[in-house]
């Protein structure tokens, strides 16, 4: 781990981020209301970017775009009021302009939710599919070899 909390990992490893849950992560009887394991998903792919050298910010400078295309989320048991999480993702394939990610959440080793999550790359102009700028293109090089 690194001193930030979050795990030093290369492209083709999982990646892990700890999450605490909060009570405005929770419904009325402190359960993790479901949207907000994707919330929790959704962070550690942006930190995942981070940790590879891309920043949101810096991929809509080359007006770039990446979004949610499609998933498949499964819930298995219920997070709670306080509980510490790992959130992990990986990638598991990538093309020309969409990579998936398998992730998952934890509580103490038990799997919590699991997902693959499927992201597609835009002009953020035009809202059009478009090929990952040099930036990505370099961090998928390192998949290849």
């Amino acid at each position: 781990m690194s001193g930030d909390g979050m795990s030093d990992v290369g492209i083709n490893d999982v990646f892990t981020l700890p999450v605490r849950v909060y009570i405005e992560d929770t419904d009325a009887g402190g359960i993790v209301y479901y949207v907000n394991y994707l919330k929790f998903m959704e962070r550690a792919r942006s930190e995942w970017l981070r940790k590879q050298g891309v920043t949101q910010a810096s991929l809509l400078d080359e007006q770039t775009q990446l979004v949610v295309y499609q998933l498949d989320c499964h819930y298995a048991r219920p997070a709670r009021l306080d509980d510490a999480l790992e959130v992990t993702a990986r990638v598991v394939s990538q093309s020309r302009c969409r990579m998936s990610f398998a992730q998952a959440v934890y509580r103490e080793g038990t799997q919590l939710c699991s997902a693959t999550i499927e992201i597609a790359c835009l002009d953020a102009r035009r809202l059009r599919p478009k090929a990952w700028p040099p930036l990505l293109a370099d961090v998928f090089d390192d998949i290849a070899q």
